[in-house]
């Protein structure tokens, strides 16, 4: 099983996490993004969208982290990650599509303005473009973290992928200058999430 990934990217992380916390090997693939990599005829059989990650599976390709997640899931038996029930998996499928939707929207625009520019160096971040991160990303973790008041994880069905896809973009809250240190649910939960040694294993891949 390989995985096409990158350090900096959020996404590949939350997949790594996955990976980890089941127990599943992955053989990691670098493709240089600062490189342009993942705009080589190469990588683009692999995924048309210029994106990582990518998982290649037994000849089975798949892109988009929440999918990868989600199957790696589902051939690990008695995992507890993405429960089998349906109301259960239900859940999880809404937060992770929230997620995907609103929650990444202003995490985005604020990872690519404070902290990509810089590292790639191609100029200096957008007001403009920032002052519509820091909108979207403040509506979404405003519910998040209300959502999370007297809860220990996302879903009630305890750990799951929601957590995981989420927790992952939040490892550049400071470089990104992400507008969300004051909620105090949002920073608790994280906290526990940064206990797992899911993340702690993953921390030298994303470096």
């Amino acid at each position: 099983m390989r995985l096409y990934y990158h350090p900096v990217s959020t996404c590949s992380r939350r997949v790594l996490m996955t990976a980890h916390h089941l127990d599943i090997k992955v053989d990691l693939v670098r493709v240089d993004l600062f490189k342009g990599e993942q705009n080589s005829a190469e990588f683009l059989k692999l995924n048309p969208n210029h994106r990582v990650p990518v998982l290649e599976h037994e000849g089975f390709v798949l892109w988009e982290s929440y999918a990868i997640m989600q199957y790696l899931a589902d051939m690990t038996p008695g995992q507890t990650l993405y429960p089998i029930d349906i109301r259960g998996r239900a859940d999880v499928n809404r937060w992770l599509f929230w997620c995907g939707q609103y929650f990444m929207a202003g995490i985005g625009i604020l990872n690519w303005e404070n902290s990509i520019k810089s590292l790639a160096g191609i100029g200096p971040a957008d007001p403009l473009e920032l002052a519509r991160g820091e909108r979207l990303l403040i509506d979404a973790a405003s519910i998040l973290d209300e959502h999370l008041n007297k809860r220990e994880w996302i879903c009630d069905t305890g750990l799951s992928l929601a957590d995981l896809a989420m927790a992952a973009p939040l490892a550049d809250q400071h470089r990104a200058k992400l507008p969300i240190a004051d909620l105090p649910n949002l920073q608790r939960w994280f906290k526990q999430v940064q206990a797992l040694d899911s993340w702690k294993s993953t921390e030298a891949a994303s470096a």
